[in-house]
């Protein structure tokens, strides 16, 4: 048997209106010390966004989410910010802001695979 070990995530929202508190879960951030894994998925429906305020700049969405993504991922050509050891990085990305796109709270878990459990968080928290 596989041993489980500690992993943390938060669900990535958009939040057309600030002021609302409304909001759209757009993707999740999972981060895993033990495995050495920092993973992101995301998926906008550009669709239920539209439905949900028609004035958003769905473009300013996808460009904010992909530097979420490099960033998550240490990428070379993501700034400074995407430096930052991955325990780092994943407590800047969800950090409490009041912005278009936000994190939720930090939550913990056991998992056998960081990949796998990104992968059913994000099924179960995004595409339902």
């Amino acid at each position: 048997m596989s041993e489980r070990t500690v992993y943390e995530y938060a669900s990535i929202r958009v939040v057309p209106r600030v002021e609302r508190e409304e909001f759209l879960n757009v993707g999740v951030i999972l981060y895993c010390k033990k495995q050495r894994f920092s993973g992101i998925r995301v998926f906008v429906d550009e669709q239920k966004l539209k439905a949900f305020y028609p004035a958003i700049d769905l473009e300013l969405i996808v460009n904010h989410l992909a530097s979420f993504e490099k960033i998550c991922q240490g990428a070379k050509d993501a700034g400074k910010l995407a430096e930052l050891d991955q325990a780092e990085r994943f407590r800047w990305l969800t950090a409490k802001r009041s912005t278009l796109i936000q994190c939720s709270a930090v939550h913990p878990g056991l998992c056998v695979s960081a990949e796998e459990t990104l992968e059913e968080l994000f099924s179960k928290l995004v595409l339902d």
